[in-house]
């Protein structure tokens, strides 16, 4: 575990520096690799670019994503795109990703949830194992299927690939970001916002 926290934090390093120099871009179209929730084939497509790190990535999941699935995703009004990035502490982030992608599809979305609202309890303990342990045994992984997940060099290395994206093409610059059919809006978005977003998108329509 070690040296993988070790590489990990290497990277957020290197991923910082890219991060200060970045400009805003259009994010590249929705892919195989992408997690997504909602319509598809929905006039407005959200993508989220959020680091299971973040604390206000956490508060968002926590406070406006239950409200905004029920009003857009769950009615079919918009393709959600999860997006996953890295910041530190970088095992955190990544570790959450790779147990998250691990557990499936079906469980992807429960996975990143559990992990937003466990973060009080890691960093106020600076121990993830006992809360990873405890998600994992509510996927149906157990200890060693823990273990493997979160020690899979090829998950880790797309992931990396990924995050490359979206710093060095997408330039994306801040977790979270939101991009509504276009429209980049950096940092926690409340609901009135979002709904302002979408409803600009659905007119040029």
């Amino acid at each position: 575990m070690s040296a993988f926290v070790r590489h990990l934090a290497a990277l957020v390093l290197m991923m910082g520096l890219a991060l200060a120099s970045a400009a805003a871009a259009q994010p590249k179209p929705v892919t195989s690799d992408d997690m997504r929730m909602g319509n598809p084939k929905a006039a407005v497509t959200v993508i989220e670019y959020a680091s299971l790190a973040c604390p206000h990535c956490g508060a968002w999941d926590r406070e406006v994503w239950p409200a905004f699935k029920a009003k857009y995703v769950d009615t079919g009004k918009v393709n959600y795109v999860f997006r996953e990035f890295i910041t530190s502490p970088p095992e955190l982030a990544a570790m959450g990703v790779l147990v998250a992608r691990c557990a499936g599809p079906d469980q992807y979305f429960s996975v990143i949830d559990q992990v937003f609202k466990a973060q009080e309890q890691i960093y106020t303990t600076h121990d993830m194992g006992p809360s990873f342990k405890a998600i994992a045994a509510k996927m149906g992984l157990s200890d060693a299927q823990l273990n493997a997940c979160i020690s899979d060099k090829a998950a880790l290395n797309a992931l990396n690939e990924r995050v490359d994206r979206w710093v060095n093409v997408e330039h994306i610059r801040a977790t979270p970001t939101f991009v509504v059919n276009g429209t980049v809006l950096e940092g926690e978005q409340s609901l009135p916002a979002l709904d302002a977003a979408i409803a600009a998108a659905q007119a040029k329509k």
